[in-house]
């Protein structure tokens, strides 16, 4: 489908359990792909993208708020006043669980008629956004090859629910990398899309290329990380004697 699809080989190193997934938002219908054919909300749709074909999803597709983050609905005051949340015992009063609707990021009404999913293995679109499913040792190695030429710090940003919002949307529209635990996730975790623990790292396109770049210059497993507290704290005061004696000597 494009010409710009990124070199994604790398990913490939990590050997993560479920496969990365990409997921691209079309005004027009994507070409060589298959419309999905059951219904399902945005967190199982990434999930369904790892076990199954290319798909895309259109707006009869969608269970839960998925059509209202991608623009193809309009809000729903059912969900958007905050009475859900107590109903479910999510919320103390529809008034914490309605405060949560100025956080989430949503698209222009209209503006997306189409949602493509891919595993990385089968991608032939450019992905707005590509979700890593990950284990905390793959969180570090990412989060560190992201400010390791920056310097910048990186965020988590959720809530209770809604989380798909915070894997889609948020990092599309800001740019900023972002990851949360399925576990914190009502929805994810009532309804067992992923295995306890999983961590979903969602990294817009615009960051795509430079945590490549990052992990092409880490070291990915130090060795400070497995020879213990006292090599690392011997490292530690001679990297500072000898910055100091450098200092000194000036």
């Amino acid at each position: 489908m494009s010409s710009l699809l990124p070199d994604l080989s790398l990913f490939e190193k990590f050997n993560f359990k479920m496969k990365p997934v990409g997921i691209k938002f079309l005004l027009f219908k994507p070409d060589g792909i298959a419309k999905l054919e059951k219904n399902l909300s945005l967190c199982e749709m990434m999930r369904e993208a790892q076990q199954a074909e290319a798909f895309y999803a259109t707006v009869d597709n969608f269970t839960c708020v998925g059509p209202i983050l991608t623009g193809m609905a309009e809000g729903d005051p059912v969900f958007e006043s905050g009475h859900i949340g107590p109903a479910l015992r999510i919320f103390e009063e529809a008034r914490a669980n309605r405060r949560l609707y100025h956080y989430v990021t949503k698209l222009e009404r209209n503006s997306v008629k189409y949602v493509a999913f891919a595993s990385i293995d089968k991608l032939t679109f450019t992905p707005d956004v590509l979700i890593l499913s990950a284990d905390p040792t793959q969180l570090e190695i990412i989060l560190r090859a992201m400010c390791y030429s920056t310097g910048k710090m990186w965020t988590s940003q959720g809530t209770p629910v809604i989380a798909c919002s915070w894997l889609t949307t948020y990092p599309y529209i800001s740019g900023e990398v972002n990851y949360i635990i399925t576990d914190v996730s009502h929805g994810m975790k009532a309804k067992q899309v992923f295995p306890p623990g999983t961590i979903l790292i969602s990294i817009p396109f615009d960051k795509i290329n430079p945590v490549i770049e990052g992990l092409q210059k880490i070291e990915w497993y130090p060795a400070m990380y497995t020879e213990g507290r006292e090599a690392h704290d011997r490292k530690f005061r001679e990297t500072i004697e000898s910055l100091h004696k450098k200092l000194d000597s000036q």
